[in-house]
């Protein structure tokens, strides 16, 4: 063995002792495992007098003695007397002399305790330590303000400024998008700059108004006003449902029910953005054009309609509203070509590119003034934003009117669901860019203590902003406390510009907006690639954006996510596990090949000869439509022993799929004991095949069921139902086989999973079968001390020698991976798929003596 093979800390190997003993001939077993494995204790029972004739169950029965000891516990006389089980109820089938046997090879046996539902309550309490975490977290600042220095003021203040420039025009287009006045995109653009740098825990994010979250709100507040008669302002509508957002969103991240954001799937909202992008265009395009009396709230269809039947009633607006789409469109292009040509200056225009709406605002607004100077104020020759309010003149108590709070919640569900996978989707992508970690929970927090908070100051509902994130970013700032220097500029802008904000032309606000949002729909490029990944997704993001055209936003989002939980549930409740067979492989790598040079044998067939590395068993998929190399042969480890791999975890919405594939192939592939054995023919079922003259000699050919393993890798919990498809079908295949069948599980890593196949008879054999079955443990070296590692003196996990190692006398320093009460449970397939092979061979009465070493 080389040197390589024993740099493990810990090195697993199984043990495999072989007691030479007679096994019987395989066709001269008896039928003793016909009847329900819970169910034979039962009649022994009856014949002891333990219990009454009728109504029997396996809870039942009791043992004698039932109260001598003085020492028993309260819940053992509860159990015992109450419940009327005991252990042995519990674990029908295990034999009482497993430790016994175990100790023949494993020097320490380690008998696995069983998981107590005590020992889990107990860590779902929290510790002191605990709440002072969860406390701390809250407040992620308090973790960097201590730290804050010089440097990153003046990162942060550059990058707070160059963002609140670029915010104020995006701010007041899209609070026209929510039906409001402008100066409340102000309001709601100040209220995230304040408040998201105490509780967020990420630098680049910037929480404001977007153009997604503002169409929400603008129709909530339309459905307000349709449905109450004008009874409450649209502003009364935003606030409250501002607040109720917040509120939701805040008892999440205190909850930390971040992980509720992981059930919407990427299709659904990369469709819903797309949707509200063509949303937002078509209800633009009539302002641009300076076309009155549309509805806006209608679907895009009706719009566009609407609109091409107004184009006779285009006004002056539309020299200002296309000439400023066509100037932004021009300064985004100019500026890209010169970020790729000049890589030394690409911060440069890349700020300069964020700063292209402020400058068209600035232009045109500059174009408003000159072409209204001397007019009075009563008339215009374009529409016009009008009068702003100085100051925070709209702040106040949100309206907690009952009857308005049920209006309003019904749509509250899509859009606190946009609001937070928009904001975590944009937080998260500069995480990963940048290197830190992003707290869903905690991001939840952050958002819900900003829209709290801003219904007061006059705002309304806010989450991140993509635009305004990505210049904050290139901008250079170094902690989420540029957004102080954000809200500095925002409070100057309420104070000092509305008189210049009077004369903006609506019309180029309508084209920033949509100058905006035409980046937001998905390009074709992204669509091919949807359908190369997977076509039936392309379909449900379809579906998604045609709804949207033809009906609204929420039916969008809902038929969307509805249509990707059923694929979900559809592909669950049909996964197929796969029946794996065994393959040989080598590895091969250019240092093996270049060592191997000058030793090939062109005569020899044997890969050995290659001078490649020994040999290792895998198992791969039977089914010869999963692509493997038609070359390459997998078989089955031995005659009647079956290897079964679930895919998609094993739970009640799949197991019915799952026992049926497993029977119906186990059933077909081997021998029925019942109808070509000795049997007698009065105990066959009406549904065996009829055996009148001995003509099926390829069913006579196949070998018997000797064992079953079961690959648990994918599955972590396991359900009653699933429990109870287990042992249906082990009572079938028992009876298929008129033998006890062992079954063998690979991989089954968690406790409560192990407790409860073992509680099913599982993980152990039978009192039938314990007499002709002999142990197969799977044992491990424990780490060796620094001070004995010869081979590195930097880890101290190196295993001992090969020579140290060898032997079986050298068991007394190996342990158990697993508890020896439970020797069917094995650590990974290899292990597993060994032992299934012993057993089988000692029941077919083949030489299987020796010691047998698996390294893992």
């Amino acid at each position: 063995m080389t040197h390589d093979a024993l740099s493990s800390s810990h090195r697993v190997r199984e043990a495999v002792i072989i007691k030479e003993k007679h096994i019987p001939d395989v066709t001269q077993r008896v039928d003793h495992a016909c009847q329900p494995t819970l169910y034979q204790p039962i009649e022994q029972a009856r014949g002891e007098g333990r219990v009454s004739q009728s109504r029997i169950t396996p809870f039942d029965i009791q043992e004698p003695g039932l109260l001598e000891s003085r020492k028993m516990k309260l819940w053992d006389v509860f159990k015992r007397g109450v419940i009327r089980s005991g252990s042995n109820d519990f674990y029908p089938k295990r034999p009482s002399d497993l430790k016994g046997k175990s100790r023949k090879l494993v020097a320490h046996p380690f008998l696995e305790e069983e998981p107590t539902v005590r020992e889990w309550l107990e860590t779902c309490v929290p510790t002191r330590n605990d709440l002072g975490q969860y406390i701390s977290n809250l407040f992620p600042s308090l973790g960097w303000i201590p730290r804050y220095n010089s440097d990153w003021m003046l990162g942060d203040a550059i990058a707070g400024l160059t963002v609140g420039i670029v915010v104020i025009p995006q701010a007041m287009a899209y609070a026209l998008l929510a039906g409001l006045t402008p100066e409340y995109g102000l309001y709601t653009s100040f209220t995230g700059a304040v408040v998201y740098w105490m509780f967020g825990t990420s630098k680049d994010i910037v929480i404001g108004t977007t153009a997604i979250g503002s169409l929400l709100v603008g129709e909530v507040v339309a459905t307000v006003e349709e449905a109450k008669n004008g009874l409450y302002s649209h502003e009364e509508a935003a606030k409250t449902l501002s607040l109720l957002a917040g509120s939701v969103l805040l008892v999440c991240g205190f909850l930390r029910l971040g992980w509720l954001i992981e059930f919407i799937p990427y299709v659904p909202i990369s469709a819903f953005v797309t949707s509200a992008s063509i949303t937002i265009m078509t209800t633009q395009f009539p302002v641009v054009l300076g076309i009155t009396d549309i509805n806006k709230r209608d679907s895009p269809y009706h719009v566009i309609l609407n609109t091409f039947r107004g184009l006779g009633r285009i006004q002056t607006d539309a020299y200002i509203g296309l000439s400023s789409i066509v100037l932004l469109f021009f300064l985004k292009s100019v500026f890209d070509r010169l970020e790729t040509r000049q890589p030394e200056r690409k911060r440069m225009w890349a700020t300069l590119s964020s700063l292209r709406m402020t400058f068209t605002m600035i232009l045109f607004t500059m174009i408003s003034q000159m072409a209204h100077y001397g007019l009075p104020e009563d008339q215009t020759r374009f529409r016009i934003v009008g009068k702003i309010e100085n100051g925070f003149k709209h702040a106040g108590i949100p309206n907690l009117d009952p009857d308005l709070i049920g209006t309003v919640l019904p749509q509250l569900p899509a859009i606190v669901m946009i609001l937070i996978i928009e904001h975590i989707a944009i937080a998260k992508s500069f995480g990963r860019k940048f290197g830190y970690t992003v707290i869903t929970s905690q991001e939840m927090c952050a958002q819900g203590c900003a829209n709290i908070f801003s219904p007061f100051v006059g705002g309304y509902v806010c989450t991140g902003s993509f635009t305004a994130s990505a210049v904050v970013s290139k901008s250079g700032v170094r902690t989420p406390l540029a957004g102080l220097f954000s809200a500095f500029i925002l409070v100057l802008a309420l104070y000092v510009l509305p008189s210049v904000f009077y004369y903006i032309p609506m019309a180029a606000l309508a084209g920033l907006i949509i100058h905006a949002v035409s980046n937001l729909a998905t390009p074709p490029k992204t669509l091919y690639k949807y359908w190369k990944l997977s076509p039936f997704e392309l379909f449900i993001w379809t579906a998604g954006v045609v709804s949207a055209f033809f009906s609204t936003l929420e039916t969008s989002i809902y038929s969307t996510v509805g249509l990707s939980f059923l694929l979900l549930l559809v592909r669950h409740a049909q996964a197929q596990g796969q029946f794996l067979g065994q393959v040989q492989v080598y590895e091969v790598s250019s240092d093996t090949m270049n060592g191997a040079t000058g030793q090939q044998n062109q005569h020899d067939p044997h890969p050995e000869s290659l001078g490649l590395n020994s040999p290792r068993d895998t198992y791969l998929p039977i089914d010869s439509t999963t692509g493997l190399s038609p070359d390459v042969r997998v078989q089955s480890p031995y005659p009647g022993v079956f290897i079964y791999r679930f895919t998609e975890g094993f739970d009640y919405i799949n197991q019915a799929q799952n026992i049926d594939h497993l029977l119906s192939y186990i059933t077909a592939n081997t021998r029925h004991a019942k109808v070509y054995d000795d049997f007698d023919s009065q105990a066959r079922l009406w549904c065996d095949p009829p055996l009148s003259n001995h003509s099926d000699y390829n069913a006579i050919a196949l070998p018997a069921l000797q064992a079953v393993v079961l690959d648990f890798s994918s599955v972590n919990n396991i359900d009653i139902t699933s429990i109870q498809g287990l042992i249906s079908a082990r009572n079938t295949l028992d009876q298929h086989a008129a033998d006890t069948i062992p079954w063998h599980f690979a991989g089954v890593y968690n406790r409560w999973t192990r407790r409860a196949l073992a509680l099913a008879g599982f993980g152990y054999p039978t009192v039938d079968e314990v007499d002709s079955w002999e142990p197969s443990y799977t044992l491990a070296a424990p780490p060796i001390p620094a001070e004995e590692n010869k081979y590195s003196p930097i880890s101290p996990r190196t295993v001992r020698s090969e020579e140290e190692n060898s032997g079986v006398g050298d068991l007394e320093g190996l342990r158990p991976i697993y508890g020896t009460n439970r020797p069917f449970f094995h650590p990974d397939l290899v292990a597993a798929v060994r032992a299934a092979v012993h057993g089988a061979k000692r029941r077919d009465g083949l030489p299987t003596s020796g010691i047998s070493w698996l390294p893992t």
